[in-house]
């Protein structure tokens, strides 16, 4: 559809009468090709896009989603401190808030998340998160040094498609909450911790025909993306085999079926851990509950409830929730958000990388 038609099937899907409006942006267009969205309406196209986003299981709260509108920023300078602002306001001392921010398109984030963990090649094999390895070599090609430890926030490098600039955090941005059972050392005595808000930074968003390409965006999280995948998996911190240990399992054979009740208990931890920080999180099975109380708010209002069920189930006891017996259509829906890498709005030509849900 050309840029009129999406505005309209854009407005049709907002409360209210927009005639007037519908005028002022044929005229827009008529004059100059396209037209601007103004904040408000970025705000509603934002929430729309959540609400229909099909691999997140969180769009039960979509209206409470808070807009930052940033567009009018200019310098490198300027796009740091708005995503410094973004990390603050979402943090918000634990309680956290479903912010996105939209940038200017011709500023980009190269970092997949706004915060992520830096990995480094050792010879006793790779120390900190290996989905980091190739951010962590470009950091340290731009002049970046960490720690060495396993839990070093990488900086944020940003791109105006002609240079790259770095920049590291101030720590009063990122929250971290330290991993601990309540009742058992899972770790052995290591330090191990998680960040307390998933702020994406490598989706692209779709409104009214407009296409906005630097937008972080955050929910909260749900204990199994950091119990169940950034914790556990084989490619990642892989700290099943040390969980186990430490429990006393035998791991000597897969029949004892030691992962799945390390991965139990490790997902325990989180849990235990962000409520003993007073940081918001939810569990997997109340997930599960508000996404159904979506689905029916969504039905109740005449929308189809669109969704990708490999990305809606929990990795944790999938068949205990209500999600892994349905059906959902993939069907894409605007306003919307994609994926950088798949995104069929896409001004970037970026290599496809893996994709993570934590």
């Amino acid at each position: 559809m050309d840029r009129l038609q999406a505005a309209r099937h854009f407005f049709s899907q907002l409360e209210g009468e927009h005639t007037e409006r519908l005028r002022e942006i044929e005229a827009e267009i008529d004059r100059t090709g396209t037209y601007t969205l103004t904040t408000d309406e970025l705000a509603s196209g934002a929430k729309l896009a959540w609400r229909n986003s099909n691999r997140c299981i969180g769009r039960l709260f979509w209206q409470t989603l808070t807009l930052h509108d940033a567009r009018d920023v200019e310098t490198f300078d300027e796009v740091f401190e708005a995503i410094v602002a973004h990390l603050r306001y979402a943090t918000n001392g634990g309680k956290i808030r479903s912010t996105m921010t939209v940038l200017p398109n011709h500023f980009r984030i190269l970092n997949t998340q706004l915060i992520r963990y830096a990995a480094y090649e050792t010879t006793d094999g790779i120390v900190g998160d290996p989905l980091s390895l190739s951010m962590t070599r470009q950091a340290m090609r731009l002049g970046w040094a960490g720690a060495g430890t396993a839990f070093d926030l990488l900086p944020l490098l940003l791109t105006d498609g002609n240079e790259i600039r770095m920049y590291e955090l101030p720590a009063d941005a990122v929250l971290e909450v330290d991993i601990r059972h309540d009742d058992v050392d899972l770790f052995g005595g290591r330090d191990v911790k998680w960040h307390a808000v998933p702020a994406i930074a490598d989706m692209e968003i779709e409104i009214g025909g407009h296409r906005f390409t630097s937008v972080p965006f955050n929910g909260w999280y749900m204990e199994t993306e950091i119990g169940a995948r950034n914790l556990a998996d084989v490619e990642r911190y892989n700290l099943l085999p040390l969980v186990g240990a430490s429990l006393g399992l035998d791991t000597s054979k897969e029949r004892t079926l030691w992962r799945d009740r390390a991965l139990v208990e490790l997902n325990v931890a989180v849990l235990q851990s962000f409520e003993r920080a007073g940081v918001t999180i939810v569990d997997h099975h109340t997930a599960a509950k508000q996404f159904k109380r979506f689905e029916k708010n969504e039905t109740d209002a005449g929308r189809d409830v669109t969704g990708q069920w490999s990305w809606l189930i929990p990795p944790l006891s999938p068949a205990s929730t209500h999600v892994f017996h349905r059906h959902y259509d993939d069907k894409i829906v605007t306003p919307n958000l994609f994926a950088r890498s798949g995104c069929p709005f896409s001004a970037f030509q970026a290599k496809p990388k893996e994709e993570s849900k934590g």
